[in-house]
């Protein structure tokens, strides 16, 4: 049996592969979407975490699970990139507002 810290790790392996999947597909509103729940998920896992520990299996299931996240992450964010190059073009010229 799955510790509760595990499957909050498996949550947001499956988010970041949805994020991974939005992303390739140009959905950039729903890579923001997951991205927010993505941020619960982490802030809920970092509570649970404060009061569980996991076994040595576990470390090692958590540890393939963070990479496979971390490829998900990486590869998003090279989708990302001219997205981001397009957008910070709107701003080219644009003279900066100063409040």
């Amino acid at each position: 049996m799955q510790t509760v810290l595990l499957q909050y790790y498996e949550a947001i392996e499956q988010a970041s592969e949805q994020m991974l999947s939005a992303a390739r597909d140009g959905d950039w509103d729903q890579v923001v979407k997951l991205e927010g729940a993505c941020a619960l998920l982490i802030s809920q896992l970092k509570q649970a975490a404060s009061v569980q520990d996991l076994g040595r299996d576990e470390r090692q299931l958590k540890g393939r699970i963070m990479q496979r996240i971390l490829v998900n992450d990486a590869e998003v964010r090279t989708l990302a990139e001219p997205w981001l190059e397009d957008l910070e073009q709107l701003f080219v010229g644009r003279p900066k507002i100063l409040h």
